[in-house]
């Protein structure tokens, strides 16, 4: 079973190729490769200290040993990441496997499962969170004294504090059912390897930061106290009832809502799930509260609603038909199977796409200067990876976002700056002369061309990758690499096909180009 499970997330590092979200790689493998070769972009988050360099450490190590062996190019540098990833979610499934005692409907929901295949081979933190909470689950002591839970769930926490919270109710539950004294269980067992496990965790930040620092304090501080997380997006509290976690849970969020109504209707009888299911309560309600929501913060949750659908769906089967049975488990695979194939092989990919393209462009370009490439990306911040997808020290620029750390009055990033006015932005902020001084590529979304035409005027389109069937706002449906026209090459072609002068590229960005 075990390597079953390897089988499946090593499968998903190859066929889930699209974009989800930025901190898959600017807080992971950009960290990693900025540790490792000494170049590469690190966000404001880690100059404030609440990020945890334990995870992209990892992949800094592998990254050395990678270049150490010559084999440092960027496919094993996207590739080997993943496939770490997805071998310790294989593990995880493993013991998720075994908590839920073998059987066939607990395996069969995991695999099945579009969110978990979607996510678990991405090198995200909330990956590993949710690998490290399928691994303390199993070892959680139902019927036991076994405190080995305490060890995964301390590491995740050090790595993401929100981790936390679906442990408050199983960590309550634990100590009240306990044999132990309560103040023997807390100091030896809980206080002892949180003490053990934060300062191999606080060590090894300290030592990259450069300072003694608490990422754990400094990640509460700054997302729950001084609630920065806002400015990245905002919610209603309602949000994860209505779209978190019908999203995330698929066309399981049918049986689990009937396991639930058993769950409470019968929870003297099913003891583990009403506990399990109050923790995925507890965790949804605080996270209502906070304002900015995403999906991927209801991952942790994901095995234990899993668990109790199965547990459900196992007694469901004693007295359903073959035909019912049947009938539900091809719905769940069928839709499922559509949402993890067109998540992972079509919606989003062309931020992605893009990335081979430039890593080889920035390998063999020189301009008409002799000069190497210079790539500006005018998109969303973060909207591609940078330097760990491209693997070459060259200048890439991109819109910064960083949020009102210093509380100015109608404070507006880069980003939105750029997006009031593109052709404005562009005339102050980048240089007319020398041309040289000019990015030799632009790689932007489709919708922004007729903004910023002007500019362009000066660009050919290169290349061209299919993104997404539902642009939206600043997301276009293709994303589009321009490089900039060779002036000598198009005057001399310009000589023999037409009396025109070539105008200079030193001109306004508002003259045309007609070669």
């Amino acid at each position: 079973m075990f390597w079953f499970f390897v089988a499946v997330r090593v499968a998903s590092v190859f066929l889930v190729a699209s974009w989800f979200v930025p901190d898959e790689y600017w807080q992971s493998l950009e960290v990693a490769h900025r540790l490792a070769f000494g170049y590469g972009h690190m966000t404001w988050e880690w100059t404030a200290g609440i990020r945890s360099y334990v995870y992209p450490a990892v992949f800094a190590g592998v990254y050395k040993l990678l270049a150490l062996l010559g084999l440092d190019s960027v496919e094993m540098l996207t590739l080997v990441p993943r496939v770490l990833q997805a071998c310790l979610s294989a593990y995880a499934d493993y013991r998720f496997h075994v908590w839920c005692n073998r059987t066939k409907w607990s395996t069969f929901l995991l695999v099945s499962s579009w969110c978990w295949f979607y996510v678990g081979s991405r090198t995200l933190a909330n990956t590993l969170e949710t690998s490290l909470t399928m691994i303390a689950l199993s070892y959680f002591p139902w019927t036991s004294e076994c405190t080995r839970f305490l060890w995964p769930v301390a590491l995740s926490f050090f790595v993401r504090p929100t981790s936390v919270l679906p442990w408050v109710p199983l960590c309550l539950y634990h100590i009240k059912k306990s044999s132990h004294p309560t103040w023997e269980l807390l100091l030896k067992r809980y206080l002892l390897i949180g003490l053990l496990t934060g300062a191999l965790c606080v060590g090894v930040d300290s030592y990259f930061h450069g300072s003694v620092v608490l990422t754990a304090y400094e990640f509460l501080e700054y997302n729950v106290l001084k609630n920065v997380g806002s400015f990245y997006g905002e919610h209603p509290w309602y949000w994860y009832l209505y779209a978190g976690l019908p999203t995330v849970l698929g066309i399981c969020v049918l049986p689990f809502l009937l396991a639930a109504f058993d769950t409470v209707r019968q929870r003297k009888v099913y003891k583990e799930r009403a506990i399990l299911l109050l923790s995925v309560c507890f965790t949804v309600l605080v996270y209502s509260l906070l304002s900015h929501k995403e999906f991927r913060f209801l991952l942790p949750v994901l095995p234990m609603c899993l668990f109790i659908t199965a547990d459900y769906l196992v007694r469901w089967s004693r007295k359903a038909s073959s035909k019912m049975i049947w009938f539900t488990a091809l719905l769940i695979v069928s839709v499922n199977g559509l949402m993890a194939g067109y998540t992972g092989m079509v919606h989003q990919r062309g931020t992605l796409d893009v990335m081979p393209y430039l890593a080889t462009t920035a390998k063999d370009y020189r301009d008409e200067f002799n000069n190497p490439a210079k790539m500006f990306f005018l998109m969303p911040c973060h909207s591609t990876p940078l330097y760990s997808h491209v693997h070459q020290n060259v200048t890439m620029r991109f819109l910064h976002c960083e949020p009102n750390l210093t509380d100015q009055p109608n404070y507006l990033d880069e980003a939105d700056q750029f997006y009031e006015n593109p052709m404005s932005w562009i005339r102050k902020n980048l240089p007319v002369h020398p041309v040289s001084a000019l990015p030799t590529h632009v790689v932007m979304f489709d919708v922004l061309e007729p903004q910023i035409k002007d500019f362009l005027s000066i660009y050919q389109e290169k290349a061209s990758f299919f993104h997404t069937d539902y642009p939206a706002g600043r997301v276009g449906g293709y994303v589009k690499v321009y490089e900039r026209f060779d002036r000598n090459a198009a005057a001399a072609a310009s000589s023999t096909t037409t009396t025109t002068s070539v105008p200079s590229l030193e001109d306004e960005y508002d003259t045309e180009y007609n070669p």
